[in-house]
């Protein structure tokens, strides 16, 4: 008689495209040749048809069941805490921003546990109209708090502060147009808030916790429109923060005033720490000897950097190529090497890269250090810059200065000309020590530096950095990859 066997196998696989990974495999078996004769053909026909029928209903359940569930999700538990130099600090709040698709979400201590979904199938997470109530940062406040609210469609939308108990302290109705507006968000004599938000009957909730004495009634004021409305289609909805498989993530901690950031790129569950010492030597590794050099390093909350351009490799004549030739080369200014002693050495970007095209590589840095990406930068000029935090969009800003005063900050307090010295006031030491030109020129030393990204623009630019002697901000440009500009390492995480 007939006979079937079913063998179907599957494995997951978060760090897949493909996390769900099946083998069925169906063997059939016929009657033996000296049988068949036996029975009438009507029944053998009878047979193969049923056979048939079974396969495909079995291929049609696999296929079905495979569906649902590459269209799952898989929880992950993102936990974070924070320390000053090797000292427990109480977080604030956390806020994580998606630097790949947009969105962002805030925990207010003591929750510092974000339990969210990694989408490992081919269905999008559900997106939602747009209306958002954002979450002031930092939280908890002592005084005034902006809050910025984006509605998709000008229509009423209706305020509304309750007590923890749930008790109205204040209610308002207001018209506001397509945009994103700004709120001033008043506290009174409560320890916490929570705002409501309510928007042809969406609502939107933030929790807002007060510090302060203050014996006044809590209220709100219509500061007004800040940008007009563009809806995105990676819009998240706001009660669930869904990341896929290789999107980079930005943490934000905010304790004491203060704030840290680091980038990440989660597969599995993990524990983040922010650190909030500063302006010391990266604790546990103040110096790196690396070819024959040392180098100092310095911590800027929680990234740790080289306190020195790189200065590795042989020097080559400035009207040569540097080339892919199984060793470092670079260029010293004005082909002296006195000059790389105190500059720095200027690399090409594919040479600084060792011929690579993945941003964040080690490239000719030391071991257990890397290129710095774009986003890494933004990062160290959010921590920095007076006026501009980490994340604000201040720092995606290309083709011009950005920031307030991050650039004299991260400037020397010497060796600048016109007296276009920095306040170093985190001892990054930037030094103006110029660049060589893809014609083979030098130009620049005294009055600019310039510091390459591991970040390609595209296959012929990438990211760089530029400090200049009249600026207190900080330039972000893309150029041709054969230009020389000075490298900066930053530790791994």
């Amino acid at each position: 008689m007939f006979w079937l066997t079913i063998n179907i196998t599957c494995s997951w696989r978060t760090t897949s495209p493909y996390p769900l990974i099946c083998n069925l495999s169906l063997y059939s078996f016929d009657f033996p040749e000296n049988c068949r004769n036996l029975l009438p053909k009507l029944m053998i026909d009878q047979l193969n048809f049923i056979l048939m029928r079974v396969t495909l209903t079995l291929l049609f359940a696999f296929t079905l069941a495979c569906l649902v569930a590459i269209g799952q999700r898989a929880a992950i538990e993102l936990t974070f805490t924070a320390v000053n130099n090797t000292t427990h600090v109480q977080l604030d709040s956390i806020k994580i921003m998606n630097r790949t698709q947009g969105g962002d979400t805030v925990l207010i201590w003591p929750d510092t546990v974000l339990v969210t979904s990694l989408w490992v199938g081919v269905n999008e997470p559900k997106h939602i109209s747009g209306f958002r109530l954002h979450q002031n940062c930092p939280n908890p406040v002592g005084e005034d708090a902006t809050i910025n609210l984006s509605v998709p469609e000008q229509d009423q939308v209706n305020l509304i502060i309750t007590d923890v108990l749930g008790k109205i302290l204040y209610s308002r109705d207001v018209v506001l147009s397509a945009g994103t507006h700004a709120l001033l968000f008043t506290p009174g004599k409560e320890s916490a808030y929570f705002l409501s938000a309510i928007w042809r009957g969406e609502k939107q909730t933030i929790k807002i916790v007060h510090y302060g004495t203050d014996n006044q009634r809590c209220f709100i004021e219509y500061t007004g429109l800040i940008s007009s409305y563009t809806y995105q289609k990676s819009s998240f909805q706001a009660e669930v923060f869904i990341i896929n498989p290789g999107d980079e993530l930005l943490y934000i901690g905010y304790a004491a005033g203060m704030e840290s950031g680091m980038l990440d790129t989660p597969e599995e569950s993990g524990v983040y720490t922010c650190q909030f010492t500063t302006s010391i030597p990266c604790p546990g590794t103040p110096t790196v000897e690396y070819e024959g050099q040392v180098y100092n390093t310095i911590q800027i909350f929680s990234q740790c950097w080289l306190k020195e351009n790189l200065n590795v490799g042989e020097m080559i004549p400035g009207t040569l190529e540097q080339s892919n030739n199984l060793k470092i080369e670079k260029y010293c200014y004005n082909n002296e090497p006195d000059s790389c002693d105190k500059y720095g050495g200027f690399y090409q970007w594919n040479e600084m890269m060792k011929y690579s095209s993945q941003y964040g590589v080690q490239g000719i840095c030391p071991p257990g250090w890397h290129l710095p990406t774009d986003e890494e930068w933004k990062v160290l000029e959010g921590a920095v810059d007076s006026q501009y935090g980490i994340g604000d969009p201040e720092w995606d800003i290309a083709w011009e200065y950005r920031g307030y005063d991050a650039g004299t900050i991260l400037k020397a307090t010497s060796g600048w000309n016109y007296d276009g010295n920095g306040t170093d006031l985190f001892g990054f030491s930037g030094l103006p020590g110029g660049f060589h030109g893809s014609n083979g020129v030098f130009s620049s030393v005294g009055g600019r530096s310039f510091w390459w990204t591991s970040s390609e623009y595209d296959g012929n630019y990438s990211w760089y950095r530029d400090l200049g002697y009249d600026y207190t901000d900080i330039s972000r440009i893309y150029d041709i990859k054969g230009i020389g500009f000075s490298v900066r390492c930053l530790m791994d995480e």
